[in-house]
């Protein structure tokens, strides 16, 4: 049954997780953590952190984690399997649908039209992740001080191209000292 169960999660949120990785943690841990319990928002949370440390994308590292835990080798390769399947099959029928439809005005609108839901699912996620399990009780200070950081790093990103695993690195030792 539990394999059942992975599979119609998984399935569910490869065909709803529109935006890749980070947009599809919202639709998990709506699943995992609300409706099947398969893990707690703490663990959640050390899950999505250590997701992103590891090589491969977000959603499929949870995924694999999540059917690891619930269902052993069996389930890590059902759930990872489950949630790329239907990105397999829609990329191979919009590939032909882009090749016969090339520069197609409805086309190009329709795609505009999905990316502020995209940004939205991503926002989502990041709201999902300001929590107490993250945040902790530590006061307003430190509170305030990981939101300047993101914002920082937001800035050095967006606006000086700044490298990314730079980033991360210098955020991480300022969060050291700091915490």
């Amino acid at each position: 049954m539990i394999y059942l169960q992975l599979l119609w999660v998984f399935i569910k949120i490869g065909v709803l997780g529109f935006g890749g990785g980070y947009a599809m943690l919202s639709l998990i841990q709506h699943e995992v953590v609300d409706n099947y319990a398969w893990m707690s928002t703490t663990e959640f949370a050390d899950m999505v952190a250590i997701s992103q440390m590891t090589p491969g994308p977000i959603s499929i590292n949870l995924a694999t984690y999540v059917g690891y835990t619930t269902a052993g080798f069996g389930g890590s390769l059902l759930a990872s399997f489950a949630l790329c399947l239907p990105s397999i099959i829609m990329v191979y029928f919009i590939i032909r649908l882009f090749m016969k439809k090339k520069g197609n005005p409805l086309m190009d609108n329709t795609l505009k039209a999905l990316k502020p839901a995209i940004a939205g699912l991503i926002f989502a996620a990041g709201l999902n992740m300001m929590n107490v399990q993250n945040f902790g009780s530590w006061g307003e200070l430190q509170n305030y001080l990981s939101i300047g950081i993101c914002g920082a790093a937001f800035v050095a990103s967006y606006f000086f191209k700044a490298n990314p695993i730079l980033l991360i690195v210098i955020s991480g030792i300022i969060g050291c000292f700091v915490y």
